[in-house]
């Protein structure tokens, strides 16, 4: 599969199962031996296994309103890049998530790896500028 199906798919399939807290979607996106990076400085996860324990907790308490994500920017070497922006409900209080992912994908249109950069605000509004590079 080429990088830009991939990364078309993974935008879109997130933007849906992200609304919907479908972990099983998510999944399987990914490889099984799949690394992620939630946070630069924290642990990574790594294999399907942890990925989905992950998800569940990141959606617990969370009830979200929109989700958008940009059209992937795709690189060389199985690499894109997607902007995203979330509103949500955490704990009954209205909260923004704004940030990119980075993806690696393998031949066959898998993520093997990816690492979030993001930022939450408490309320619903919209990052400043143009929300993604179009």
């Amino acid at each position: 599969m080429r990088t830009r199906e991939a990364a078309e798919r993974f935008v879109r399939v997130w933007q849906r199962a992200w609304t919907e807290h479908d972990v099983e979607a998510l999944l399987e996106l990914y490889a099984e031996d799949c690394v992620h990076r939630s946070m630069p400085f924290r642990a990574p996860h790594r294999g399907r296994a942890e990925l989905a324990a992950y998800l569940r907790w990141s959606f617990a308490g969370e009830q979200v309103t929109d989700v958008r994500f940009s059209a992937p920017v795709v690189g060389a070497g199985g690499v894109a890049v997607a902007e995203f922006r979330v509103l949500a409900e955490e704990d009954g209080a209205p909260a923004t998530l704004a940030g990119c992912v980075f993806v690696r994908f393998d031949a066959t249109g898998l993520a093997v790896e990816t690492r979030d950069y993001w930022h939450t605000v408490e309320g619903h509004q919209e990052p400043e500028g143009a929300l993604f590079f179009e």
